[in-house]
């Protein structure tokens, strides 16, 4: 009898991340556009902005996605989420009207705290999924992002073109319908017998990865994630650059192939992650999706033709079976009072990485290409992405090995 309403849950809890990141990504295109408008048309002093923006917005999701995970934990997920969406939505419609750039940059810094709720979202699947069915939960809530990302940049350059603060005011709408759709329909998940007391000790940054050295599993697993998301971050830091050196590739280019990536990410996670699982269990498809992006980023690096590139497409869209499959075998090691916190704490391990990493990426594609050293390596940061998976999979193997196997 409880199928169709967990069901239900699950629904909504797709829809929330599929607007919320449909509004994450209709800003993408315009909003490096929007801050060359305010520098009077200087784009390297806009990219230089831009990059702060970012920053700040990773910096926000590092300190509030623990405290937001926490609050979850005390006063219920349904709150929080709500509140989330309203802010969301509200801060769009700030930016939409922002008269100056420091007023934006108040927006994302804002937005960077409301979107922090994608954790208390994984707290959520983890309290009304079985177990045993939760990598196929979290498989939709990956489908989900991957399906935000490939409409979200679309809407966002075609309304970009009529005028770059378009896309920020069907943003807010998207996030606002969400908030009064979610008022409505949206059950709590956590019961009051089922819920901890809030302290800034488990809530802080450094206070919540506490918890993740609560289990040498666990702890493990969450090295894990940390050495996948550094190695993710080549793409973001480096894709549109790599390809435009190397393959001479245009926007329209790089556009339909995020598109396909979209496509792709979206067929394994809605599709393949439950099928897998079942047929081969959590730890052999985490360790499957490591090697997948392994391989993938080596196609990447070597590929000598943009053809070769897009060959690279599929093998690398099963790294997919990673995030599903880890947040299975995490969520395991918790107790239901907990759930937020973990979520809080993996994404505040995330968005450190996020700090760090596309930077060395940068550097490291900079060296490659540099004249100056005599030879030319474009796919560096690719390989590099590649090594880092290797040392996710050695890791991983270990962590997840049976005590007596």
């Amino acid at each position: 009898m409880s199928t169709a309403p967990r069901t239900a849950t699950v629904v909504f809890i797709f829809i929330t991340v599929v607007l919320d990141v449909l509004a994450l990504g209709v800003v993408i295109p315009v909003l490096p556009k929007l801050i060359e408008d305010f520098m009077g048309g200087d784009t390297a002093r806009a990219a230089e902005i831009n990059g702060g923006f970012s920053t700040a917005w990773a910096l926000m999701q590092f300190v509030f996605a623990p405290i937001l995970g926490a609050l979850s934990d005390r006063y219920g997920r349904r709150p929080v989420i709500l509140i989330s969406c309203l802010g969301l939505g509200l801060d769009y419609i700030l930016m939409a009207v922002a008269p100056t750039l420091w007023w934006l940059f108040i927006g994302r810094v804002i937005s960077g705290i409301t979107a922090a709720s994608f954790s208390t979202a994984g707290a959520y699947i983890a309290d009304v999924t079985p177990q045993e069915k939760r990598a196929a939960a979290f498989g939709m809530i990956g489908a989900a992002w991957g399906l935000g990302f490939v409409v979200g940049p679309a809407v966002g350059g075609l309304l970009g073109g009529i005028d770059p603060r378009l896309p920020f005011w069907v943003a807010g709408a998207l996030a606002l319908a969400n908030f009064g759709y979610g008022l409505f329909v949206l059950p709590e998940s956590l019961p009051r017998d089922r819920r901890a007391p809030f302290s800034w000790k488990r809530a802080n940054p450094l206070g919540s990865l506490t918890l993740l050295r609560s289990h040498r599993e666990l702890f493990g697993l969450a090295g894990v994630n940390a050495l996948y998301w550094f190695a993710h971050y080549a793409l973001p830091a480096t894709f549109v650059l790599y390809t435009g050196h190397r393959y001479g590739w245009d926007a329209q280019t790089v556009g339909l192939t995020l598109a396909a990536v979209g496509i792709c990410n979206v067929f394994v996670q809605a599709w393949l992650v439950s099928r897998v699982v079942a047929r081969i269990g959590e730890r052999a498809a985490l360790l499957l999706g490591l090697a997948a992006g392994m391989a993938g980023f080596c196609l990447y690096g070597m590929a000598p033709s943009g053809e070769w590139f897009w060959a690279g497409l599929p093998v690398f869209a099963l790294i997919g079976l990673f995030g599903p499959a880890l947040q299975a075998l995490m969520t395991r090691h918790v107790s239901p009072q907990e759930q937020g916190q973990l979520q809080g704490a993996n994404s505040s391990a995330a968005a450190v990485v996020g700090l760090l990493a596309p930077g060395s990426f940068s550097f490291v594609f900079a060296w490659s290409i540099d004249p100056a050293i005599g030879w030319q390596l474009p796919g560096a940061p690719m390989l590099m992405a590649a090594a880092v998976m290797l040392v996710a999979i050695v890791l991983a193997a270990r962590v997840t090995r049976a005590p007596h196997g």
